[in-house]
């Protein structure tokens, strides 16, 4: 009886095309770069994703960290609400605050946690064995990002064991204040303008990122300005 029960129950798991720790749901909302909401069994559960960090927008005593609000935008570019998405567990379920932790997948079967990794958006973190299914694959990522220098390895000494440092980020001097009847304008910027990437993406955030791309320099549209420096 037993060996029947096993022989149904592995059946069903195979006709279903998941594991036991997959599950499905539907995309809600983001709420940052790594974590969103999803309606699961006519719920709404937070979802952290594993194994990956991405710069602050809404931590209470931070301010917004560069590279930040792109990772959101990417997850919003991503899925729209009512999407079906996979949700896949690891061997814990939860984290201390109760949100659902894992890898979460496209429709079309792209793992959400990678692609982050792959843009330079996010930094391998919070890895706790036996909780590390893809840990060697994301790490070869990780370093794939860090060396092409791009997003969050854009900017030297940002990313560190412990999160992102924002006092590694390159102060643009502030412009004077015109007079009132000074005609001036701001001078046109373009790439030849910075000595290095980083500067340049600095500048670029700081004069109002890709919704104010007023000097131009973001040619591709991807959020990323003078790459060739």
């Amino acid at each position: 009886m037993l060996k029947r029960w096993l022989g149904t129950f592995l059946l069903l798991i195979l006709l279903l095309g998941c594991t036991p720790n997959e599950h499905e749901a539907t995309f809600v909302r983001t709420v940052d770069g790594d974590t969103l909401i999803a309606a699961i069994d006519g719920k709404d559960e937070y979802i952290r994703l594993l194994l990956v960090d991405t710069p602050e927008t809404k931590h209470p005593d931070k301010e917004i960290q560069p590279f930040g609000p792109e990772a959101s935008e990417f997850i919003n570019k991503s899925f729209s609400p009512s999407d079906p998405i996979q949700i896949e567990y690891g061997t814990e379920k939860r984290d201390k605050y109760d949100r659902l932790i894992a890898y979460v997948y496209t429709e079309d079967g792209q793992m959400i946690n990678e692609l982050l990794l792959e843009k330079g958006l996010a930094r391998v973190a919070y890895v706790y064995p036996p909780n590390d299914k893809y840990v060697e694959e994301f790490r070869e990522l990780e370093s794939e990002a860090k060396n092409k220098e791009i997003g969050i390895w854009s900017i030297d000494g940002y990313v560190t064991a412990d999160g992102f440092n924002a006092e590694s980020i390159p102060v643009i001097p502030e412009k004077s204040e015109k007079k009132p009847n000074d005609n001036i304008t701001d001078p046109d910027r373009d790439c030849g303008d910075f000595s290095s990437q980083e500067e340049a993406q600095t500048f670029f955030e700081s004069a109002g990122g890709p919704g104010k791309d007023s000097h131009r320099l973001d040619g591709e549209g991807d959020g990323l300005v003078c790459e060739g420096l």
